[in-house]
């Protein structure tokens, strides 16, 4: 009976634990925000999302000596891209010049930034089947 209920236990234990492996860890780290006013807000993307629907995972921190660290967690292993904006009045979005300019830090994975919005093809990357650190800077 004990030998039993121990293989019982043992494949319980692991089928819950093959369970919640759903994915990947993406960790993205910005170490040169403007102050520690406002909240950095984090947007993971795919190609069909970028720039066009809702991401498929935000994130959102407060500031802490100019640096900040998320983790999006659980992340099916594919082709992704991440936006970032400083959003130091915190009042949930981007604010623009009157000539168009934005007025607070954004940025895109691969820390290509060129004159005009972020491209999908700039800020790609892959996650395959390992973790993956990413610095990201303003």
């Amino acid at each position: 009976m004990k030998t039993l209920i121990l293989t019982l236990t043992l494949i319980l234990s692991s089928l819950l634990g093959s369970a919640q492996d759903k994915g990947q860890n993406i960790t993205v780290t910005i170490d040169n925000v403007q102050g520690d006013k406002g909240k950095v807000s984090f947007a993971l993307h795919t190609k069909d999302t970028f720039m066009k629907t809702a991401p498929v995972a935000t994130l959102e921190t407060k500031i802490e000596n100019g640096k900040v660290k998320v983790v999006f967690k659980d992340i099916e292993p594919g082709e992704y891209a991440i936006l970032v904006l400083h959003d130091a009045n915190e009042n949930g979005k981007m604010d623009f010049q009157e000539n168009g300019m934005p007025l607070e830090n954004f940025a895109a994975s691969n820390n290509t930034m060129s004159y005009g919005p972020p491209q999908y093809s700039d800020a790609k990357f892959t996650l395959g089947a390992e973790d993956l650190k990413l610095n990201i800077r303003f």
